[in-house]
């Protein structure tokens, strides 16, 4: 019999753009997640979106979980291409794909699914995986589901705007949140991990003992971005507008762009890397840009 086989799979954090620019791109994203559930079989025991990349936990083969990843990415590449008339970007975004031990003795898997939830915790997004909805963090040891309304309900035409893609194999019986995108609960292995986990105790122990926790807590929190990179994109146009009479980043003067990442700064506790993400910008023209601020 063959062994089982864990998966951390993470993409490359992009340094000069971003994956989801407003809610309604992680609402595809997250829509995206529940098809390749169902479509490729996947076994998902915890994932979350992140403005610049995505982590997955995954069980199967190393070809399931790439497989799964590469058609992620191929579909999300094809919504921003439609939306936003951007390349496929996507493309030159890199996958790590680690083997995690599956031995309850060296608690690898249990570190791996920690790891990926705290990761909108250390990016000082919320407190506490429970609090972010791009992800799986608030379905474990909570027996409260959120009110949804049952796929079936949904009449064709608007479920194929919803979910991008015309699948008819989804269970009836999946419910979609308020909010617009399928519920995690639905595909996510919950059982799983909490079998393995045992406590809700024993969860919290490895979310405030991770490396994602530990690396806030070396930072600090004035080293950690205040606002969400979709809070700053919004503001950015306006901002643009008072401050230069421009429409876009790209039509300012080297002496503006100083100027504006300056603001950036200033008006939303941004550090460099976050700046990079918004203006398009690579780590180092950044850095450079703000040296002159």
């Amino acid at each position: 019999m063959k062994n089982v086989e864990y998966w951390l799979v993470t993409t490359d954090h992009l340094e000069d753009r971003i994956w989801f620019r407003e809610e309604e791109d992680f609402k595809v994203g997250m829509n995206f997640v529940a098809v390749l559930a169902c479509v490729l079989k996947a076994d998902i025991l915890a994932f979350i979106l992140m403005s610049n990349h995505v982590h997955f936990v995954l069980r199967g083969s190393r070809e399931d979980a790439l497989r799964f990843i590469n058609e992620f990415k191929r579909r999300y590449s094809i919504y921003l291409s439609n939306k936003y008339g951007t390349k496929e970007f996507l493309r030159r975004n890199s996958v790590d794909l680690k083997l995690i031990s599956a031995s309850s003795e060296d608690e690898a898997l249990e570190r791996a699914i920690a790891y990926v939830l705290m990761n909108c915790v250390a990016a000082n997004i919320c407190s506490h995986p429970s609090q972010y909805p791009w992800g799986a963090g608030n379905l474990f040891f909570n027996r409260t589901r959120p009110a949804g309304k049952r796929l079936s309900d949904i009449p064709n035409r608007p479920r194929i705007r919803m979910l991008h893609t015309e699948c008819d194999d989804l269970p009836a019986n999946w419910t979609v949140g308020e909010d617009g995108y399928i519920l995690p609960h639905n595909y996510v292995n919950v059982k799983a991990v909490e079998a393995r986990f045992r406590t809700p105790q024993r969860l919290n122990y490895f979310l405030n003992a991770s490396s994602k926790a530990r690396r806030r807590i070396e930072m600090g929190e004035e080293n950690l971005p205040a606002f969400r990179d979709q809070v700053i994109l919004t503001a950015a146009p306006d901002l643009l507008r008072s401050l230069f009479q421009k429409k876009s980043f790209y039509e300012l003067s080297k002496q503006e762009r100083i100027e504006f990442l300056r603001q950036i700064r200033y008006r939303f506790s941004a550090n460099v890397n976050q700046i990079a993400r918004i203006c398009g910008l690579s780590y180092a023209d950044a850095a450079l840009l703000m040296d002159n601020a």
